[in-house]
């Protein structure tokens, strides 16, 4: 486990300081990439010079961001095609069809987002790097030292506001696999938008002339009503007493530990056993449902909070079926809206699983299309405000992405790793993904990588090596 808390690391003296420095440079040196000059890699045609408006919900402040993801492909390529020279012909050709994401973000009055598609295009960067596929097993999440190597950041390009929406980097690995490494500007778009962008680029780039789904802005259709009505309520958003009460909790949270770093799996023989203690009526539910019900109470218990605390689990959801008409399939800005599961410490953690997961499932049952109408309304009545994650737990599962199937010619990706989430430092935590994983056994399994603080960290840890040890005595 890592430690780069702030308040840790202003408790060390010059000499700790010191070591920490060259265990990072040695580790980075482990992993060391050579990249070529970034270039602008601009639309293959003609694009026309307009303004677009962004959707309310592509608007929150909790999107004003960069991002980044890495995809990996193995060394079993089997072909002497460059993949740079695929994914760099894609990528202008893809553009013509994208043409916003090769333009800029501008803020209009009232902190409106617009894009301005300038056609200036997006940024693009060739690596090799001395290290293998199978290295990068070995630490497969955001904050590993290989990370910022394959997803680096061009200095003086990372502007959420009038820089590259999004900047590629593809690297050669020595083993004779290669890495795609991606920084996007989450206001523009989210993983599943990601991914059918990607999918065009893979498309054009080997040959096809038009993509096999064609792209639409449309991003009116995810704005608020005039005038906004919120007709639900949205326990993330909702701070009133619960907020100022966890400010006080701070100084109790800071004392379980500066924040570490643990990524955790499940496979099938531990999803199995976490199924296998629900009744037989919860035993078919979602992976997801699961497997989100049984970290949210295990975190809890680890948190060890008074009985009468709030506490919530908040999932993003993706809205594309659930607004009325759906979503038309082309559409690639942000289409998840939070919604929250609310009980006590208390009844979370002496009640058995199945409360957790009967909680999760009433709470998606209710996202309605007026339910997502209420949400986009409260993000523009209440001027975007952060959602609350000071006693809520956040997951997005990203298992199912398109970004999974991103097929250059060469299969779809080994690894798909997101770039790290910190959480504040008197929070329970901050975004989970839930990613999927292949490893070198060739069974998939979620990977959750988990930022919290030690103490916790140590006795959630002890919960899941139980529950490995429990699957495994049932072999």
């Amino acid at each position: 486990m890592r430690n780069r808390n702030p308040k840790y690391l202003d408790s060390l003296n010059a000499d700790d300081l010191k070591s920490i420095e060259l265990q990072e440079k040695y580790m980075a040196s482990l992993f060391e990439t050579r990249r070529r000059e970034p270039e602008l890699i601009r639309p293959a045609g003609p694009t026309p010079h307009e303004f677009k408006n962004l959707s309310d919900l592509d608007d929150q402040d909790v999107l004003r961001i960069q991002t980044k993801v890495l995809l990996v492909y193995g060394s079993d390529l089997g072909t002497s095609t460059d993949p740079v020279r695929i994914v760099r012909d894609g990528l202008a050709k893809a553009l013509v069809f994208y043409y916003p994401l090769a333009g800029r973000l501008r803020e209009w009055p009232q902190r409106k987002l617009v894009v301005e598609c300038t056609g200036e295009g997006i940024l693009f960067v060739e690596g090799d790097a001395d290290f293998s596929v199978d290295r990068l097993h070995d630490e497969p999440f955001g904050s590993a030292p290989y990370f910022r190597e394959l997803v680096h950041d061009v200095p003086k390009q990372d502007g959420f506001l009038g820089g590259p929406l999004l900047l590629i980097q593809v690297t050669h690995l020595n083993c004779g696999g290669f890495t795609v490494g991606i920084r996007m500007n989450h206001a523009m778009l989210d993983a599943f938008g990601l991914g059918q962008f990607l999918k065009a680029v893979a498309e054009m780039g080997k040959g096809a002339a038009v993509p096999s789904v064609l792209p639409t802005w449309r991003r009116e259709l995810l704005s608020a009503r005039v005038p906004p009505q919120v007709t639900h309520v949205h326990h993330a958003y909702d701070y009133k007493e619960s907020d100022q009460h966890w400010h006080q909790k701070g100084d109790i949270i800071r004392a379980l530990g500066s924040v570490v770093s643990k990524s955790f799996f499940f496979g099938p023989m531990e999803l199995t056993a976490i199924r296998r203690s629900l009744p037989k009526r919860l035993r078919k539910c979602s992976t997801f449902e699961v497997l989100a019900s049984f970290l949210w109470r295990s975190r809890t218990i680890a948190f060890n909070l008074n009985a009468e605390d709030e506490v919530g689990l908040v999932t993003l959801v993706d809205v594309r079926t659930n607004v009325n008409p759906p979503l038309p399939k082309g559409y690639y800005g942000n289409t998840s809206i939070s919604s929250c599961a609310v009980t006590t410490a208390g009844m979370l953690c002496s009640s058995p699983l199945e409360y957790t997961i009967d909680l999760v499932k009433n709470t998606k049952a209710r996202i309605t299309d007026e339910y997502v109408r209420s949400f986009i309304d409260l993000i523009v009545e209440s001027g975007k405000p952060p959602v609350m994650t000071s006693s809520f737990y956040l997951v997005s599962d990203v298992t199912k992405s398109p970004l999974y199937t991103a097929d250059f010619g060469w299969g779809k990706p080994v690894l798909s790793i997101p770039n790290e989430v910190k959480p504040p430092e008197n929070s329970i935590g901050a975004v989970n993904f839930f990613v999927r994983i292949r490893g070198r056994d060739q069974v998939d399994r979620i990977m959750v990588p988990m930022d919290l603080q030690e103490q916790v960290m140590l006795r959630l840890s002890h919960q899941i090596d139980n529950l490995k040890v429990t699957a495994s005595s049932r072999l």
